[in-house]
């Protein structure tokens, strides 16, 4: 489901308890969880200007830059909702995305630098849009994608951005869940699903018909993720081969794939790394405990090596550039600070700061993230994180395990701002990434089917059961939290190992398997038997989601329950966290509930996340005796 979200101990980096840095000062709830300084630096085309997002009415706006002046200028107005995301369109105009109260229903507007015209380019009702391709080269036209006629899928539309004109350019005929384009802006290719099959369909030009290349199963990968700058061949992430994804070139007229670019025995092959300027692959990158890289290109690695001893001891990643790739956009940070943004000159070699993301949030306060390894009761290894107070005994403390979203995503290293806040409070946070996590390559991803509340909930109670036999954590103080599919997870603690915590927060999760799979988004709809592969059928597999679902199981949670919940939600229905709530109600137990109406998957407005942060640090003061 796409919720945008005995032990044998291997090894693990206990920090040591013979010296100890001092214990800082309790930090306002806030300074965690307000909205950044600055943030999502990008640079114009020509290098001579910058956009970026700051708060503006408590609500994160695009303001641009002049490089040479220094002057500014907020050139948006959201009031109500934060600006979703943004990128120039050559080297004037805006293009911005935002929704209404949390219903991810995007519109795609355009602004002009001075901010004195903005148009929305797609003013539909409960239409869903994005921009496929921005067609850089092309002044006035980018290609949108959006399921104006039929909720279910979307079509490709020409938008002039100058008039707001759309052409049709590629009608889905129903079948179709994406698309893709070649460097010269000309959709190419696109995918198909029968429920389960994917069909990965081509054609040499926008005149000719689209024809199927190759079919797979959804349980394995074979992903065209661009056309090398010859637009001829692709370049592919599949593990057809092999339970890892590689990353190969792959000729789409003959249907054969090439070269092997770049594997790993350990994971997934992450992203592609090129340069339009040099029309060349310059490297990927791939997770395992923390990110790295695997340059092809000497340029490309001399530029990480020159940003790495720049910010010694920080993740240093180059996020955007100008066209002449001279003036790069640095993004730093590292699991105990956000980082900060900087203007990289490559001629003179010199390197300035744009802003600190929260320059409020001092690294010497802040913990350490871990990365840990432990072995499940049927002998799986699960990789995941430990972040401790810092200046107190590493024994005996209180423990929050925050499984992620998903679930078919993973944690990583870095900042992690419900992390710092807990063990600001003197809470140990543990992050697992059970078995159907991704990244991890196909076997461990699906040995997570028909696996929620069951082996997926094991290997979280075996996290916190390996904390506590190593004497980290406090059996009496133990909590779950969780958003989506985490917030299912809290549930699933609570319900099937009532004696293991003392409390349990679930954060837009759901509560009944078979409404949320009644309930998902109408353009969901295409991958429903996919999620029935994954999740359960409701009815081939009715006695199992009933026995996993925490809602039938109410009576069995004896433990304080907080419950969070945005009353737009499309992708976990409000109804989940009411039923839960009734559930437990009508045991004659109690539950905090939180419902926001503007909010939806996720409480994106300062003043709600302050709302939930504040009521979450009282919970747990309460419950588990934190500082």
């Amino acid at each position: 489901m796409r919720l945008l979200f005995a032990l044998v101990v291997l090894f693990v980096a206990v920090p040591s308890v013979s010296a100890f840095a001092a214990v800082p000062p309790i930090l306002p709830m806030e300074d965690f969880f307000k909205n950044p300084n600055s943030a999502a630096f990008s640079i114009s085309p020509d290098g001579k200007w910058l956009a970026f997002a700051r708060p503006w009415q408590h609500r994160m706006n695009v303001y641009v830059r002049e490089i040479a002046t220094g002057n500014e200028k907020r050139v948006t107005s959201a009031a109500e909702r934060d600006i979703a995301g943004f990128f120039w369109k050559g080297n004037g105009k805006i293009v911005f995305a935002q929704d209404t109260g949390g219903d991810e229903n995007y519109h795609v507007y355009i602004t002009d630098i001075k901010g004195s015209k903005t148009t929305d380019l797609t003013p539909f009702d409960k239409v869903r849009a994005g921009v496929l391709d921005d067609l850089e080269d092309d002044p006035v036209h980018m290609l949108i994608d959006m399921n104006r006629n039929n909720p279910e899928v979307f079509d490709v539309y020409r938008c002039n951005v100058e008039t707001g004109e759309l052409e049709l350019v590629g009608e889905n005929p129903g079948n179709i869940t994406g698309w893709l384009t070649d460097h010269n802006g000309k959709l190419r290719a696109a995918f198909t699903t029968d429920g389960v099959n994917e069909t990965f369909l081509y054609r040499s030009d926008e005149k000719s018909e689209f024809r199927k290349i190759i079919t797979t199963n959804f349980k394995e990968t074979f992903s065209p993720v661009m056309f090398a700058y010859d637009n001829e061949l692709m370049y592919v992430v599949s593990n057809l081969s092999s339970d890892k994804a590689a990353i190969y070139t792959f000729d789409p007229e003959k249907n054969e794939t090439l070269d092997l670019i770049f594997e790993h025995d350990e994971v997934d092959a992450g992203g592609i790394l090129h340069s339009k300027k040099r029309k060349i692959i310059t490297g990927v990158t791939y997770t395992t405990d923390r990110r790295h890289y695997k340059f092809f290109d000497a340029d490309r690695e001399e530029l990480q090596n020159t940003l790495d001893n720049f910010f010694p001891g920080l993740e240093a990643a180059a996020v955007d550039m100008d066209d002449d790739e001279q003036r790069v956009i640095v993004r730093t940070y590292s699991d105990k600070t956000r980082g900060a943004y900087y203007l990289f000159d490559r001629k003179d070699n010199s390197i300035s700061k744009l802003a600190d993301l929260s320059s409020w949030l001092k690294p010497e306060h802040m913990a350490s993230m871990k990365a840990i390894t432990f072995t499940a009761r049927d002998g799986m290894k699960i990789n995941g994180y430990l972040t401790l107070p810092v200046g107190v005994e590493a024994k005996n403390l209180p423990l929050v395990v925050i499984p992620h979203g998903g679930p078919s995503a993973r944690d990583t290293w870095g900042f992690d701002s419900e992390a710092q806040f807990l063990a600001n409070r003197g809470i140990a946070v543990l992050q697992v990434n059970f078995r159907g996590s991704t990244g991890y390559g196909k076997a461990f991803w699906q040995a997570g089917f028909k696996q929620w509340g069951r082996r997926m909930q094991d290997d979280v109670t075996d996290g916190v059961q390996w904390a506590v036999n190593e004497g980290i954590a406090d059996r009496a103080r133990l909590a779950i939290y969780g958003g989506s599919y985490g917030g299912y997870s809290a549930l699933a603690g609570a319900a099937f190992t009532p004696y293991l915590y003392a409390c349990a927060v679930s954060y837009v999760g759901p509560s009944n398997l078979f409404t949320l799979l009644e309930t998902i988004p109408p353009y969901w709809k295409p991958y429903i038997e996919m999620e029935y592969e994954m999740i359960g059928d409701p009815l081939a597999d009715k006695a199992m989601l009933e026995e996993v679902s925490p809602v039938f199981h109410a009576e069995n949670i004896r433990i304080p329950l907080f419950v969070a919940q945005g009353a737009n939600d499309p992708r976990v229905n409000k109804a989940e966290s009411d039923q839960i709530v009734e559930a437990v109600k009508r045991t004659g137990k109690d539950v905090v509930y939180m419902v926001k109406e503007n909010e939806g998957h996720g409480f994106h407005n300062e003043e709600n996340r302050f709302d939930f942060y504040r009521e979450m640090e009282e919970f747990f003061r309460e419950h588990l005796n934190s500082r």
